[in-house]
C-alpha cells in the first residue's frame, strides 16, 4: 500500500475512533493524534489495530518463553499513551538498591537501562517506560501483559541519590526522566526523617505524558513547606492539550529562573537533571557555572 494511502487510513481510523469514545480525555487524545503528524497518525492506528485502545478486544497473548524459576513476572501494566507504560514487576530475592539508582531491565535476551520509579522499601520493582518507534525492545514491550516473564541484568546503579549535605534540593525533569525522582520522594517520605525541601519542576510536550503528576500533586498537598511541584507543557495549543490551566513552555526556561524564584543557593542546595539530553546539558551548565552540586544521569 503507498505511504499516502496509509497515512489516510489511519487518519480515519483515529477519527473515527475518537467520534465513537466514551471517554473524554481518550477521544481528545485521538482526536488530536489524526490532527498531529504523519508518523504520530500512523503509529497510534497501528496501536489500536493491535487492540490496546479498545476494550471489546482481547488482549494479544504473549508467545510461550522457558523461564528460570528465579526469572521475575511482570505484575501489572499501566498504558499512559501509546508509547509510554509503567511496569511494575516482581523484585528478586537479594536485589537492593539505593532511591533514584538504574538497573537493566527487558526481556530475557534483551535488556536496557532504566531508572527505578520504586523505593528501596517497596516490595516490587516499577519502571516509566518510553516505547521507541522501531526500537528492538519496545516491540518486545508492546504485547507483554501480566504473567509475563521480564528480565534483570546485574545489579542497580547510578549517583543519582539524594545529595544528604544538602537541604534543599531542585529536581527537574522531562517525562520519563522524572522516575528517579519519584523513588527519592517515595523513600524520603517513607523515612519521615530529615528537614529537606524539594522543587520538583517537570515538562512535557502533552499533559498526558506527565506519569506521576497525581502523585506529585498529592504529596505536594500532604506536604506543603517540604515539597512544590510545577508540571508544564510546551505545545499548549495542541488539542490534545485541552484545559490545561498549569504552567506552560519548556522546563530548562523554568529552571533558568528557579534560583531566584525560590531563593536557592549553592551552599545548601542540589539541582538535579534527568530527562532528555539537551535539557539537562542546559541545566547542568547553567547551575555548575553558578557554583552549584549538580547530578545528572548518564546512562553509561
Amino acid at each position: 500500500m503507498a505511504t499516502e494511502e496509509r497515512q489516510r487510513r489511519a487518519r480515519a481510523v483515529l477519527q473515527e475512533r475518537a467520534a465513537a469514545c466514551r471517554d473524554p480525555a481518550l477521544g481528545r487524545l485521538l482526536a488530536g493524534a489524526a490532527a498531529g503528524n504523519h508518523q504520530r497518525a500512523t503509529r497510534t492506528a497501528a496501536w489500536l489495530g493491535r487492540g490496546e485502545g479498545s476494550p471489546r478486544q482481547a488482549p494479544p497473548k504473549e508467545a510461550a518463553v522457558r523461564r528460570d524459576a528465579d526469572d521475575p513476572l511482570l505484575r501489572e501494566r499501566i498504558d499512559l499513551t501509546p508509547e509510554l507504560l509503567i511496569l511494575r514487576m516482581d523484585r528478586p530475592a537479594g536485589f537492593d538498591y539505593r532511591a533514584g539508582q538504574h538497573v537493566k531491565m527487558g526481556v530475557p535476551g534483551l535488556l536496557r537501562t532504566f531508572s527505578l520509579v520504586s523505593a528501596p522499601h517497596e516490595p516490587h520493582l516499577e519502571f516509566f517506560v518510553e516505547l521507541v518507534p522501531d526500537g528492538q525492545l519496545a516491540e518486545r514491550l508492546r504485547p507483554l501483559r501480566p504473567g509475563a516473564t521480564m528480565a534483570l541484568g546485574g545489579r542497580a546503579k547510578g549517583d543519582l541519590t539524594l545529595d544528604a549535605a544538602r537541604s534543599r534540593h531542585l529536581m527537574v525533569a522531562t517525562v520519563t526522566g522524572i522516575a528517579p525522582y519519584v523513588s527519592l520522594l517515595r523513600d524520603h517520605f517513607h523515612g519521615g526523617a530529615g528537614n529537606q525541601r524539594f522543587i520538583v519542576l517537570v515538562g512535557a510536550s502533552h499533559a498526558d505524558e506527565l506519569g506521576y503528576r497525581a502523585e506529585l500533586e498529592e504529596l505536594a498537598v500532604r506536604h506543603p513547606g517540604t515539597i512544590t511541584f510545577v508540571p508544564t507543557i510546551s505545545r499548549p495549543e495542541d488539542p490534545r492539550n485541552a484545559g490545561w490551566r498549569a504552567a506552560t513552555g519548556r522546563v530548562d526556561a523554568l529552571a533558568a529562573t528557579a534560583a531566584e524564584d525560590y531563593g536557592l543557593a549553592p551552599a545548601d542546595t542540589a539541582v538535579y537533571a534527568c530527562g532528555n539530553p539537551g535539557m539537562v546539558d542546559t541545566v547542568a551548565s547553567r547551575f555548575r557555572a553558578g557554583g552549584f552540586a549538580v547530578y545528572t544521569e548518564p546512562y553509561d
